[in-house]
């Protein structure tokens, strides 16, 4: 497997090199055709396995960045799904000392995955618009 460039600058990852036409994958779309080998240049210095990866969308990257553990994970899903909540509701609901609370937290807001929200007059926090694509494609 090796990534490959056309004219344009569109990358593909190379499924097999015969003769004059080679067969290509698009790694977003997974669609594979073939295409004149004279139209593909190999791409130096980057993995085809980096190539795959643009399959995942980047909002589930993010996530995958931000989220260290389940318990993170069902944080985000919980504001996700049932959000946004209060801080107090969010210690008292789950098994996150305020610490590890706000250490998440703070993870999601730097990550651009929650954003500070008042919740029946109290501080709280919801997922953001990137937050809820990418868990709606993982969820899915």
């Amino acid at each position: 497997m090796r990534t490959v460039r056309d004219p344009e600058g569109d990358r593909y990852l190379l499924v097999t090199a015969s003769g004059d036409s080679w067969k290509v994958r698009d790694p977003e779309t997974g669609a594979e055709t073939y295409r004149d080998a004279d139209e593909l240049d190999p791409v130096e210095g980057e993995s085809p396995l980096s190539t795959a990866a643009r399959a995942v969308p980047e909002s589930v990257r993010t996530i995958l960045t931000a989220v260290h553990d389940e318990r993170a994970l069902g944080l985000l899903v919980e504001l996700h799904e049932r959000g946004p909540h209060s801080v107090r509701y969010l210690l008292d609901a789950t098994d996150l000392c305020e610490s590890d609370l706000l250490g998440a937290l703070t993870e999601f807001r730097v990550a651009g995955l929650v954003e500070e929200a008042e919740v029946a007059g109290e501080r709280g926090y919801a997922t953001t618009e990137l937050a809820d694509e990418g868990l709606t494609n993982l969820l899915d």
